[in-house]
């Protein structure tokens, strides 16, 4: 059975009729609507809807986009991402194509349906365990990024996700940008790995907490590296967190979502210690997971891995209109909207 939520006609975003390429609220509705696309058309498989029964089709079409190529996990088949393409009418084709993409690749985040929930959660197991990368879905995800890239170069290629998707997209960007390909990116609610400290109600007691947390950090990480030897000290010297800086992918968060809030408080941090002087201990900090650090100091595993949550530079929204629950407030929906309350600013990392 159809949920209305599915239905463009139902919930997408109808007064967009015109799309102003150069307005940041029109490209974040273009590219949720195009997630949600995503999801959809993974629905419209399980229920085995087709032709004028599917209900996917016009989250893209609404906006000349045509469906180049799905994405299908090679584990349970489901549908977990697409590449479209920009398709304008002839009476758009003599319009400025400035700011416009010629493909987007978007994925989706996880489905609570019987025919995906299982690998569905076992990615998302991966993501907290900071292991999306090792995965053969986030495999297929790469190879296709690196091909359109090739095909048509970066600057004609947006990458879209939301959560579990969003981490996907997260981590393409981030692959591609230690080369110095810089993708426009589009990331809903992120899943930023962490104890939820945003939830803490009195400041001194949440800041307080973040400062003990990146001096401990920061000491580990000094530990860490003064254990290596000399050959490993050089290679590790050559920082790939400051290489990553040039690319700035737009997060939207929400404060009632305890998946991702914690992007707000860790790029607010860093601009607290700049100010009290203490910058050069959070820029340390800022790169390492405290968890994995720990569990390598307790010999529990090897030097860890860098986290994949983790970004030196972002372009930061935060949709502060309150949310009824939970769901709404992780949910790709609130995205278009165009009653948002929203709070941007611009993270750089030096």
């Amino acid at each position: 059975m159809a949920s209305e939520r599915e239905s463009f006609d139902l919930s997408g975003p109808l007064h967009l009729t015109s799309i102003d390429w150069q307005n940041t609220q029109h490209q974040r509705s273009v590219a949720a609507c195009l997630v949600q696309g995503v999801y959809v058309v993974e629905r419209d498989r399980q229920e085995e809807r087709e032709g004028p029964q599917a209900l996917a089709p016009p989250w893209w079409e609404f906006f000349h986009f045509k469906l180049l190529r799905k994405l299908v996990d090679d584990v349970g088949f489901s549908i977990f991402g697409a590449i479209y393409e920009f398709k304008p009418p002839p009476s758009l084709c003599n319009s400025p194509l400035e700011g416009i993409p010629r493909f987007v690749i978007a994925f989706r985040g996880t489905l609570t349906k019987n025919d995906s929930v299982s690998r569905d959660l076992q990615l998302d197991v991966e993501v907290v365990r900071n292991g999306l990368h090792r995965t053969s879905r986030f495999e297929i995800a790469m190879q296709a990024v690196r091909n359109m890239v090739a095909s048509v170069g970066d600057s004609n290629v947006w990458l879209a996700g939301h959560s579990l998707g969003s981490a996907m997209a997260m981590l393409a960007g981030k692959t591609m940008a230690s080369t110095g390909i810089f993708l426009k990116s589009f990331l809903f609610n992120p899943p930023f790995v962490s104890a939820p400290i945003e939830r803490i109600k009195d400041k001194r007691v949440k800041h307080g907490l973040r400062i003990a947390g990146s001096v401990i950090t920061a000491g580990l990480t000094l530990a860490m590296k003064a254990k290596q030897q000399p050959q490993q000290r050089s290679h590790s010297e050559e920082n790939p967190f400051t290489t990553l800086s040039a690319w700035f992918p737009s997060l939207f968060v929400n404060p009632a979502d305890d998946i991702c809030s914690e992007y707000i408080g860790y790029f607010e941090h860093r601009k607290k210690m700049e100010d009290i002087g203490a910058g050069a201990i959070e820029r340390l900090a800022t790169q390492n997971s405290l968890g994995g650090l720990l569990m390598h100091a307790m010999g529990k595993q090897p030097a860890p891995e860098p986290p994949l949550h983790l970004i030196p530079s972002a372009n930061l929204t935060v949709n502060l209109t309150p949310s009824r629950d939970l769901k709404e407030a992780h949910g790709i929906h609130q995205w278009w909207r165009d009653d948002l309350q929203l709070r941007s600013e611009v993270h750089k990392y030096r």
